[in-house]
């Protein structure tokens, strides 16, 4: 008997019709929005918000400062926290407040900056002051992402 298999035309025919389509990023991310809508943030998530960015577990603050949803002044508290991950976390946030990223130009964690460096919520005065970092690597990062605006 023989492993070769012969489809006729209108086998090949159901088969590309029965095919999965490949979708673009565009259209996943669409179909994921609509099919899977992210819960609305209410006064109880801000509230857990706040409690755990007082948590002693620095995995569960930075979970924090990655959040869209934390408030203003948790950022703000976030943002001087002594671990460089938490402050890192703030700092490449997208949804952190300007004023907020302006006051980690200059922290001491070239981790954290190089993270302001990367967000594209960055001002520009922050970036032009990265320019002048004493880190190579932030500098590059700086170098890099004004590279990848211009193109």
């Amino acid at each position: 008997m023989s492993c070769i298999r012969f489809n006729t035309p209108a086998q090949r025919l159901a088969m590309r019709q029965a095919a999965p389509s490949m979708l673009t990023a565009d259209e996943a991310r669409l179909l994921a929005a609509t099919s899977h809508p992210a819960p609305p943030v209410t006064d109880s998530k801000i509230a857990r918000l706040r409690l755990l960015a007082e948590n002693e577990n620095t995995k569960i603050r930075e979970s924090v400062a990655s959040s869209y949803h934390a408030p203003k002044d948790v950022m703000a508290r976030l943002a001087a926290d002594p671990d460089a991950g938490v402050r890192g976390c703030v700092a490449r946030n997208e949804s952190t407040p300007c004023d907020i990223l302006r006051s980690l130009a200059d922290d001491e964690s070239e981790l954290v900056r190089g993270w302001l460096a990367v967000n594209f919520s960055v001002p520009a005065d922050v970036m032009h002051h990265l320019e002048d970092d004493p880190s190579e690597t932030v500098r590059s990062l700086v170098r890099w992402k004004s590279e990848l605006a211009s193109a």
